[in-house]
């Protein structure tokens, strides 16, 4: 059996998907070790530099851009010179990374061990002629908008560039070859996405190594039968554990569905005030929670109304759910583009007036081709195989590395 270490940002939805993977492997009796702040003899004890660098993260990912990434060159440098004695000290046989954190790959490829790259986002591997998974444009091939994506290209890489200067610091310092872009970390062993090819955007030149598995949870999607629209029918709105602060939003989201007659559950995440929370009842709210068991208040649901986060996006698919997608920051307007390119639902601006967001849910209540293309959706997120696959493709490919390899001898310029 192998001993694998996770190296993966710490953002909950990312770390939550993590977990389910090593359950599973270690329901198969191998070892799990998280390179993250934690309880447990599944989590390495940071050093306090690593912790306070993890932190960072966890602090601001929620706020201005500029600080995000900032955080994000932190944490990864400070993982570069550590994460080598902390493999070398744990014996590890592979390891399990994010794509959103380039530390892990860097430091597998310096000590000669196989890793596995995981994409608890968006995946951010790029071709051509593809916009990236940040980006809120719509899939086109023409020309027009193929500058669009080239210029945002540049733009990003622009922005990214302390980032980039980190990579390519610690590329040349373990002796590999020149990078400085987050694809330019992946695996060339093993790629998995937790998303499956009806939310994304047509792949032309994926590697052989990258699979779909779907939504990498505990307990699997189970068939969905169909039901009738409840009457009234019912909403359930969320903004995720980072947004659920906006009130106005909510307000909003409360008034449209009581414009087209919906009752709403919105769950805040413990993001409102007792005064916020009353208020929402005003505004014609059915039910206001901090947190609720999301998938089965979306599988009681006529129609989710989100904030576009892969996790929710997800868990509305495999209730077959029609979606509204009000995205926000990060990669939301990237997956609110391929809810409405998939035509699984619909998405709005969050500065949307209250009777265009009351509009999108008529329609989305109303129309029953949403449902039929989200039910097929579901289907192939059923099929996809989840936790359990990504479990048996990760053995899969590391079965030839095994027993495990001497690790190579660093000395680090």
């Amino acid at each position: 059996m192998s001993h694998f270490a996770v190296v993966a940002p710490p953002l909950f939805s990312h770390l939550q998907a993590m977990r389910a993977l090593a359950h599973q492997l270690v329901s198969r009796g191998h070892r799990v070790t998280f390179i993250a702040e934690g309880e447990g003899d599944d989590f390495y004890p940071l050093s306090p530099a690593l912790r306070d660098a993890q932190r960072e993260v966890t602090h601001t990912s929620a706020g201005h851009l500029f600080r995000v990434i900032g955080a994000l060159s932190r944490l990864t440098d400070v993982l570069c010179q550590q994460l080598p004695d902390i493999v070398q000290r744990l014996a590890v046989d592979a390891l399990i990374v994010d794509q959103m954190e380039p530390a892990g790959g860097l430091v597998a490829q310096a000590l000669g061990l196989p890793y596995i790259s995981v994409a608890c986002a968006l995946p951010v591997n790029r071709e051509p002629h593809y916009p990236l998974p940040v980006m809120p444009f719509n899939y086109r091939q023409d020309e027009k908008a193929q500058r669009l994506y080239h210029a945002s290209e540049r733009i990003y890489d622009r922005l990214m560039q302390p980032h980039g200067r980190v990579i390519a610091h610690h590329a040349q310092r373990f002796g590999l070859s020149p990078r400085q872009r987050l694809d330019e970390c992946l695996s060339p062993l093993l790629q998995i996405a937790q998303c499956i090819p009806a939310l994304d955007f047509p792949r032309h030149q994926p590697p052989a190594c990258f699979h779909y598995v779907g939504a990498l949870r505990d307990t699997p999607p189970v068939a969905v039968k169909s039901h009738p629209r409840a009457v009234p029918p019912r909403a359930w709105a969320s903004l995720g554990t980072l947004q659920g602060h906006r009130a106005g939003l909510f307000h909003k989201i409360a008034a449209a569905c009581q414009d087209v007659g919906a009752k709403v559950m919105i769950a805040h995440c413990d993001g409102l005030t007792d005064a916020e929370v009353e208020s929402l009842y005003r505004s014609g709210a059915s039910a206001v929670r901090g947190f609720v068991d999301q998938p089965a208040a979306i599988r009681d649901a006529d129609v989710v109304i989100t904030h576009g986060g892969l996790n929710t996006v997800l868990d509305a698919i495999a209730a077959a759910t029609p979606l509204l997608a009000i995205p926000i920051t990060f990669d939301q307007p990237a997956v609110a583009a391929r809810v409405a390119y998939s035509q699984i639902g619909r998405r709005v601006s969050r500065f949307a007036t209250r009777s265009h967001m009351a509009k999108q849910l008529d329609a989305l209540l109303n129309d029953d081709r949403y449902r039929q293309r989200i039910t097929a959706a579901c289907e192939q997120l059923r099929r996809a195989g989840g936790a359990p696959h990504a479990a048996s493709l990760i053995e899969q490919a590391i079965t030839p590395f095994r027993p495990t390899h001497p690790l190579r001898s660093m000395e680090l310029r």
